[in-house]
């Protein structure tokens, strides 16, 4: 075999590969890759475009663009116990403390998204875009807590109604905080080295109870 007719396969040979690449690209980076991949969070962002998909797509795209390369970090085991530990003491707060209950949560999912790796707390917008293209199911409860802790206080007849929704935002960013402070995917499954191992991952009380259940 010569050595151009050698040249000629390996050129080929690489062509092709590159647009096999392209194509898996291609088709992770459309419309039904992007639904795939953000799952409930395409419909959110659909809708905060006005039902604009063509819009809502391109924000989803150019967040994978920035963060689809993003290495999340191992935490050790000591920082996923403290993790834990700093979660269960705000919970057994919220009752007497329902917003400062909520203000802990909130930096602890800053903090613990950033010891994974995601950008710092700071810059909230870009740490729940990242957090979004990684963690698409699980991330609205992040924003809900943010969104409790950032609304103003209400009069006595508004009270209740956000009690209920710190309640709510907390029960739903549990399920965020378990993702982030579990250990690697392989793990899954597994139990969880005593993080919500009392609760199954979910606060002690009902949506319509004032106090935690009795054990």
């Amino acid at each position: 075999m010569s050595t151009g007719l050698i040249i000629a396969i390996v050129i080929v040979a690489a062509v092709v590969v590159v647009a096999a690449l392209l194509a898996v690209r291609a088709r992770g980076s459309g419309p039904q890759g992007l639904k795939r991949r953000f799952g409930p969070e395409y419909e959110r962002t659909v809708a905060q475009h006005g039902g604009d998909t063509k819009a809502a797509e391109q924000e989803l795209a150019e967040r994978v663009q920035r963060h689809g390369g993003l290495h999340e970090r191992e935490l050790e085991p000591a920082e996923r116990e403290r993790y834990a530990a700093r979660w269960t003491t705000a919970q057994e707060h919220f009752v007497d403390s329902p917003r400062e209950s909520v203000a802990e949560i909130d930096r602890l999912l800053a903090e613990l998204a950033a010891d994974r790796g995601f950008p710092a707390g700071a810059d909230y917008e870009e740490q729940v875009a990242a957090l979004s293209v990684h963690h698409a199911e699980h991330v609205d409860g992040y924003r809900r807590v943010h969104r409790a802790v950032q609304a103003p206080v209400g009069g006595s007849p508004q009270g209740q109604a956000g009690t209920e929704e710190m309640r709510t935002a907390m029960i739903e960013a549990r399920s965020l905080f378990d993702d982030l402070v579990t250990p690697s995917s392989h793990e899954h499954g597994r139990h969880r080295a005593g993080v919500g191992a009392d609760t199954g991952g979910h606060l002690p009380w009902s949506a319509d109870q004032s106090r935690p259940k009795e054990s």
